[in-house]
């Protein structure tokens, strides 16, 4: 693929990277200094993710949780922030431990700067995480 030049073919890209199972080409997309958030994050969950170390950290064994096989839903929506897009997608896959279905839909707000993304807002459901096997990115 060529260089996303677009908040949204920058995303595209980074939903190709995680169906891939390519961690850590997604987390070269992002500034040395983002914030990936999770506001609706339970209780014993990351809210707040700061720097490209961290959410490296966190997403470094996500394949080993969650086997990702399509994104089938996504909708991006331009802003008028600079750099700006409103993600609305759903995610299908497998639970690796249990081998059990996963579906997941979210919103995201997500901000890009020099090709690079410096802010994720992830709005996915928290009531997911109750499900076993569901321990995403080994934080259970």
């Amino acid at each position: 693929m060529t260089t996303p030049v677009t908040p949204a073919e920058l995303y595209q890209h980074g939903l190709q990277l995680l169906l891939d199972k390519d961690i850590p080409a997604w987390v070269e997309l992002w500034h040395e200094d983002g914030v990936l958030e999770f506001p609706f994050a339970p209780e014993g969950w990351p809210s707040r993710l700061e720097g490209k170390a961290a959410v490296g950290a966190y997403m470094r064994d996500y394949p080993d949780h969650i086997d990702l096989h399509e994104f089938p839903e996504v909708t991006i929506h331009r802003t008028m922030a600079p750099g700006t897009i409103v993600v609305e997608m759903r995610g299908v896959g497998r639970l690796v431990k249990t081998d059990s279905p996963f579906e997941m839909t979210y919103i995201a707000v997500v901000t890009v700067e020099d090709g690079l993304i410096t802010s994720y807002r992830d709005y996915w459901n928290p009531l997911a995480v109750s499900l076993p096997g569901a321990d995403f990115a080994g934080t259970h």
